[in-house]
């Protein structure tokens, strides 16, 4: 037989895109249409449904840049229409290829009863089926016209993510409002040749399923009379009933399709249009819900569902039914989907304690499983936070998009930095938007990775970003591939029945240890600076804020602010979100962010000064106070106290250099400071070792030219190595104000730095303060520490640990990390010896070494990443002034690294009163770290500590009570009891492997 395959697989495209297609609406009347343009913010529905709207006809401009129109569309259903499906087709100017990024409706009767969502592939509304003729229409729509960031021709500075700055020009010209007969004889004839023509492509020619289906696609077609599709669709479905009955093969692989649209909480639209979304989407799910009894949709983000509640209550009512039907299923017990590998490690926590809390007094429901399918990458400590909140799986896609190395599984055990093993999935559908293609499918069972041994996967499907969810097309398709030959078998099934299945099928799966890396989207942890800044300070705020509050509370009676802090905590996981915290939103949501930081700062503080002042006593007393929150003494303050400081023993000199320069010395470090202001000596004056290699300059800031292939507030790209400008020109080297410091100016560009390089008296560790006026595009700002180390790996810090990487690039796996992520310090060590970094804010670095032709020495360099200057999303990204603050500390071990990140982190706050504050609660081991002291969740009064061991090493310790108590209980995060340790009196023997995490509510 002639292979005539072309012909019959252009035929079908035509007849469908011509003449079928069209076929489904076959008769239109169009609709009256008014409409009332809401100025500034969104109105209440009541304000926007009874406002009065002027006429608009379809061709007319409307929607200013974020803007909200209210349109009001009327008409009658001709009678002629009598016992037939009348449906409204409600275009406000889509473009079909663009669900989530553009306009986007909610269509409400006129009581205010919200019916779905409308966006660029969900335009319909059933009006009634069948109809009697003569009905009245009357619906409104809540028009948003949220501008298109990211367009064809993707990655170009606009004006538009800022309402201040993006104009007022109309972006969108009505299209189509008519009220349309729907023949579903034909709507189900376009799903049927859709799903097999798409099944055909990806069948081998040499099989003979592609021919049968073929054969029977073709006569299907001579079925069809093209002028008469709706008279003859019955008939040419007739013809592929028999292919449509074929039963899967035995073999096929099995795809769990859950219901999803992939929300992000802000990203290329503010924090405020993302509560629009969700009620859209949640209006559109509910609607298909009730339309379709095998669907099942799951919506993740406690953050998104408070949201509905709290602004959309209509909305609510129907999702609280539909979840308590189990079929609206809340997923994720996360407070967002968060970024994982910048949240420090109380912030991680709370994103589950705060998500999985509201699924629980909401709905009674627990989360077994995680659902993070677009976060960049996942820090090597998530796992034992996820089983400390009690969950036990994970879902992710996004470590599909990683450049250089393909990961080699789909589903696997991963391993945490403490041992903890993770039951996770990678959909190997390679999307979070699967619309249920046949070529999505045919992907997803070819990419599988684990055939042989397990063959179930996931496939989240609906349109994400706001595009509204699942459609009835995407149900529809998924019924037909329910059990068909040739084909993977589809049901619609709950995040936690896959995962039932998945990890029955395979006991014994392979394990991956440490980080996911993403091999992209690296510069996520550089970009909006000013973001950064706000998350690290509002979670060492809060850890005060909780900790003096509590002492406060237990030494005084002083009020807990319960609420207020469960508030806060809300806000700070909120702006975690892995499109915010990243930087990679639009200026609106960084700017907004800017202000909030300030006002959860101003809040905290007051929390803090408040607590402490009740604790401190009467302000007029003589006794000087240190505050010292951090979990190590400090200045002879015990963590957790407060007391008078000891004086620290002698001072730090600052002479003038031989050659130029400066010289410092406190006795622990002797510093040198070049005329150029850069840091040629740091010598360790116990170990009689020096830090900086030779020939070689420390506190050097470099610039690169940053222009990434795509995604620019994302990526950092290799290539960005080849060109760099170290910086040595100083405008001004000289004694600082303050003792024992250095000030240098430098120039470049249209930018200026300051820096104060100091050493404090008995602090082995120089202090770099830098200040950044920044006014580059497309720039990459470093600070470099080259090292006279030799080191195969290093240690950042991540949440309740630390990760090691290598610092050879034996592999591809280990060039891709070229850029990477640490949380208050990075740590390098040869036996005996190393050197640590700590920061207040910054999370992005390097680490690359050489081996000296001079002496076969090794150089390690390390560099803090400071700013970027991305024009897309937002094309002022970090413009302005920032301050960092960067300490380096020779001759430090992994220990003092964890104690200076805290101390940089945590400035002691003074204040004079008349009496010492006692810790409430001590551990004599300073490998144990307490990272929260606060009181219980349920308003008990008792006292939760957390704490875990930081060095990597086992820990024997004990945990004394600085007040009287009647038990303890060891607890999970969400601080319900899970084993009763040993205690002696007031006091609780300790032993902790590696990393290990631990909870304890002391009972008062």
């Amino acid at each position: 037989m002639h292979d005539d395959r072309n012909l019959v697989e252009a035929r079908l495209k035509r007849v469908l895109d011509e003449r079928i297609r069209p076929a489904v609406y076959p008769e239109s009347v169009p609709l009256d249409v008014a409409v009332w343009h809401a100025p500034g913010e969104p109105v209440p529905v009541a304000e926007g449904l009874s406002a009065v709207p002027e006429p608009i006809a379809v061709g007319d401009g409307w929607g200013a840049p974020w803007g909200t129109s209210w349109f009001t569309v009327t008409g009658t259903v001709p009678a002629a229409w009598a016992g037939r499906t009348v449906e409204a087709i409600l275009d406000l100017g889509f473009d079909e290829n663009m669900p989530g990024f553009q306009c986007e409706g909610l269509v409400y009767r006129p009581d205010g009863t919200p019916v779905k969502g409308l966006n660029p592939r969900n335009q319909w509304v059933r009006v009634a089926a069948p109809v009697e003729g003569g009905e009245e229409v009357r619906l409104h729509i809540e028009a948003a016209s949220n501008p298109v960031i990211l367009g064809y021709h993707p990655f170009q500075p606009t004006k538009l993510g800022d309402k201040e700055t993006a104009g007022t020009e109309p972006q969108y010209r009505l299209a189509r409002m008519d009220l349309a007969v729907f023949d579903e004889t034909v709507w189900r004839l376009v799903m049927d040749l859709e799903v097999l023509g798409e099944l055909m492509r990806e069948l081998p020619v040499e099989g003979a399923r592609r021919w049968d289906i073929l054969r029977a696609v073709d006569r299907a077609l001579d079925a069809v009379d093209p002028q008469d599709v709706n008279g003859t669709a019955s008939a040419a479905r007739e013809r592929l009933a028999g292919v449509l009955a074929t039963p899967a093969e035995p073999s096929a692989h099995r795809i769990s399709a859950v219901g999803h649209a992939h929300i992000d909480s802000a990203w290329l639209w503010p924090l405020r249009e993302t509560v629009r979304k969700v009620a859209r989407t949640t209006s559109n799910m509910t609607a298909l819900l009730d339309d379709e009894p095998d669907f099942v949709f799951a919506m993740s983000q406690a953050q998104q569902w408070a949201w509905v509640k709290e602004h959309r209550p209509e909305v609510w009512s129907r999702v609280t039914r539909a979840v308590s039907a189990g079929r609206f299923v809340p997923a994720g017990g996360m407070w967002v989907e968060s970024d994982t590998n910048m949240p420090g490690s109380e912030a991680m926590a709370r994103q589950f304690v705060h998500g999985k809390r509201f699924f629980l007094d909401e709905f009674g429901i627990e989360n077994d499983e995680v659902w993070l399918p677009d976060t960049f990458g996942f820090a090597a400590g998530l796992p034992q936070v996820i089983k400390a909140a009690g969950s036990r799986w994970l879902l992710t896609q996004k470590i599909s998009w990683s450049r250089t190395n393909t990961f080699p599984h789909h589903t696997f055990l991963w391993e945490g930095i403490d041992g903890t093993r993770i039951f996770t999935h990678f959909p190997p559908v390679d999307t979070y938007n699967c619309s249920m293609k046949g070529s999505e499918i045919a992907h997803a069972a070819r990419n599988f990775k684990d055939k042989g041994v397990a063959r179930h996967s996931l496939a989240p499907t609906g349109w994400g970003d706001g595009g509204g969810g699942t459609t009835r097309e995407m149900v529809a398709k998924a019924a037909r591939m329910r059990d068909l030959e040739g084909s993977a078998t589809v049901t619609w099934e709950t995040p936690a029945a896959f995962f039932t299945k998945a990890e029955a099928e395979y006991s014994d799966p392979p394990v991956w240890v440490g980080e996911l890396y993403l091999e992209l989207h690296r510069a996520t942890l550089t970009s909006q600076a000013r973001t950064k800044q706000g998350n690290r300070r509002s979670e060492s705020l809060l850890r005060e804020a909780e900790l003096w509050a509590a002492t406060a509370a237990v030494r005084t009676g002083h009020p807990y602010p319960y609420e207020q802090l469960d508030r806060l905590w809300k806000t700070v996981l909120l702006h975690q979100f892995h499109d915010i915290l990243p930087g990679s939103s639009i200026a609106w949501v960084h700017r907004e962010a800017e202000r909030t930081y300030a006002v959860v700062a101003d809040e905290l503080g007051g929390i803090i000064d408040a607590a402490q002042r009740a604790l401190a006593g009467d302000p007029g007393g003589d006794l000087p106070l240190l505050f010292n929150s951090a979990p190590h003494t400090r200045e002879g303050v015990a963590a957790g106290g407060a007391s008078a400081p000891l004086a620290a023993g002698g001072g730090t000199g600052v002479r003038p250099r031989d050659g130029g320069g400066h010289l410092l010395d406190n006795g622990l470090l002797r510093v040198e400071i070049d005329g150029r202001g850069l840091v040629v000596s740091a010598y360790d004056l116990a170990a009689e070792r020096e830090a900086v290699a030779p020939g070689r300059a420390a506190n050097l800031l470099q610039i690169h030219p940053d222009f990434p292939n795509m995604w620019d507030a994302w990526d950092v790209d290799e290539f960005y190595r080849n060109t760099v400008t170290d910086l040595v020109d100083a405008d001004e080297v000289v004694p600082g104000e303050q003792p024992g410091s250095v000030r240098v100016t430098r120039s470049f560009g249209r930018s200026t730095v300051t820096q104060l390089l100091s050493l404090s008296p008995g602090a082995k560790r120089l202090d770099i303060l830098t200040e950044v006026d920044w006014h580059e595009s497309e720039r990459f700002l470093k600070l470099a520490f080259p090292l006279d180390l030799r080191a195969e790996r290093y240690a950042s810090e991540t949440q309740y640990g630390h990760v090691y990487r290598a610092t050879h690039t034996n592999t591809s796996w280990e060039t891709a990390k070229f850029e990477a992520c640490n949380h208050r310090f990075v740590h390098l060590e040869e036996p005996g010896w190393g050197v640590a970094l700590v920061n207040d804010s910054t999370y992005g670095h390097d680490v690359t070494r050489a081996v000296r032709a001079s002496d076969g020495g090794t150089t390690t360099t390390l560099r803090a990443s400071l700013l970027r200057a991305p024009r897309f999303p937002d094309p002022e990204t970090d413009q302005g002034v920032h301050r960092f603050r960067h300490a380096l500390v020779p001759g430090a071990t992994i220990g003092d690294a964890v104690r200076e990140g805290y101390v940089i982190n945590l400035p002691a706050r003074r204040m004079r009163g008349d009496a010492e504050v006692a810790p409430l609660v001590t551990i004599d081991d300073d490998a144990v770290v307490v990272t929260a002291v606060k009181l219980a969740d349920d308003g008990s009064g008792d006292v939760i500590v957390r704490f875990h061991e930081a060095h990597g090493g086992r820990a024997r310790a004990t945990l004394t009570a600085g007040f009287p108590i009647t038990g303890v209980v060891a607890t999970d995060l969400l601080e319900r009891p899970i084993a009763e340790p040993r205690r002696h009196g007031d006091t609780v023997p300790l032993t902790l492997r590696p990393f290990e995490l631990v909870t304890l509510r002391l009972k008062r």
